[in-house]
């Protein structure tokens, strides 16, 4: 497992954004994987819309009297979702939401005054705004690449204690801003890796499991590195050591077990979407989003029809030893649950989540084993009785 997730987090895969061919090479690679299980594999294509691409690295520097700052991005500030592309640095002064002149002006717009600032900003043809955002506790600013509707004016988010420093600055001195923002929205295709494992023929009415985790992350930065090694490198190695697992020991009969490596979960879960679809009614789904270190317990959400399949879950943690607790897990299963199909989602901590400090060192090999024993547990306790 520390294997996979050290591949899957490699420099060729690019952090393995959906549409790009770092994803399509993690993708034949899974696939690759599934076939020397002898699994019967299929890729399947599909589209995917209102990706936000950074092509180059924005710029964000102030000028107060004469001291001159520059910012770093992902450190100090970061693209919001909703902004308009912004190729090339465009200088203006700093202006708030009250004033009546925006025109060319960068205007300083707390997170609750946004929609109000880009209606502003728009009418007077401000530069841009500037808003806020936090950072995670290692002083991060993570990556995301699916938002909400572009607005029409440039936005950046700068890190909450600098927004407060420069509304303060402002007060006493002009201050200078010049910003870019080179970030566009991009359609694509995606592609789910699907196998059927092997095993005796199945009866009319075999219990039908699928194990599923999301490959893609949010795709390298133009200069820096995000190699998503816990979100989702650690699932996928998991599922795919449990499919190892149980090809090997022998898949009771009575169980159909299959697998899906799903892409496009950083894009609004397209791909579990998609698959979801074409999945038969009465198939049990447990998806592992995260599985790099375990403190207190597991998080579990369970969806649809989930009664029973929580039950055995719940069996096999306590066989196992791994303690579960109700938490949220917004990840592929809600697709599946959303189609009317029982699913639970599994996570057991992300580290650095979707930033440059998800790096394979984080992943413990003891999640990694504990998640995969509650897996096999949870399957083997699905089989038929007899």
């Amino acid at each position: 497992m520390l294997a996979t997730v050290r591949e899957l987090a490699g420099d060729r895969y690019a952090g393995r954004r959906v549409g790009l061919p770092g994803g399509r090479a993690a993708g034949i690679w899974l696939a690759g994987s599934l076939r020397e299980l002898n699994a019967e594999t299929e890729m399947m294509r599909f589209p995917v819309s209102g990706v936000r691409e950074l092509y180059e690295t924005p710029v964000l520097r102030w000028r107060i009297g004469g001291k001159l700052r520059r910012l770093e991005h992902r450190r100090d500030f970061v693209e919001h979702l909703a902004s308009a592309e912004l190729p090339v640095a465009r200088t203006g002064p700093l202006a708030t939401i009250e004033d009546a002149d925006l025109h060319g002006r960068w205007i300083l717009a707390g997170a609750e005054q946004l929609g109000q600032a880009c209606e502003r900003a728009a009418a007077g043809q401000a530069a841009g705004i500037l808003t806020t955002r936090g950072t995670d506790a290692e002083g991060w600013m993570p990556k995301m690449i699916a938002g909400p509707a572009v607005q029409p004016v440039p936005i950046l988010a700068l890190r909450t204690d600098l927004h407060q420093q420069l509304s303060g600055a402002s007060r006493d001195a002009a201050v200078q801003v010049t910003a870019s923002m080179p970030m566009r929205v991009v359609s694509t295709g995606g592609i789910n890796v699907v196998g059927r494992l092997p095993g005796k023929a199945h009866p009319n009415g075999a219990t039908r499991v699928l194990l599923t985790a999301h490959f893609d992350g949010v795709g390298d930065d133009p200069a820096r590195r995000l190699p998503a090694a816990a979100d989702n490198a650690s699932g996928v190695a998991v599922v795919l050591e449990v499919a190892r697992a149980l090809v090997t020991v022998g898949i009771p009969d009575g169980l159909d077990v299959r697998v899906a490596f799903l892409d496009g979960e950083e894009a609004g879960a397209v791909g579990s979407a998609h698959h979801a679809a074409a999945v038969p009614a009465g198939t049990l789904v447990i998806n592992v989003d995260g599985a790099a270190q375990l403190h207190e317990a597991a998080s579990v959400e369970a969806g649809g029809p989930a009664h029973a399949l929580l039950a055995t879950l719940d069996q096999a943690a306590r066989a196992t030893g791994v303690p579960l607790r109700a938490g949220a897990m917004a990840s592929d299963n809600r697709r599946y649950a959303a189609a009317g199909l029982a699913a639970i989602g599994i996570g057991l901590g992300m580290p650095g989540y979707q930033t440059p400090a998800e790096t394979p060192d984080r992943v413990e090999e003891a999640t990694l084993l504990a998640a995969a024993r509650l897996l096999i547990a949870t399957v083997l306790g699905l089989a038929p009785p007899g």
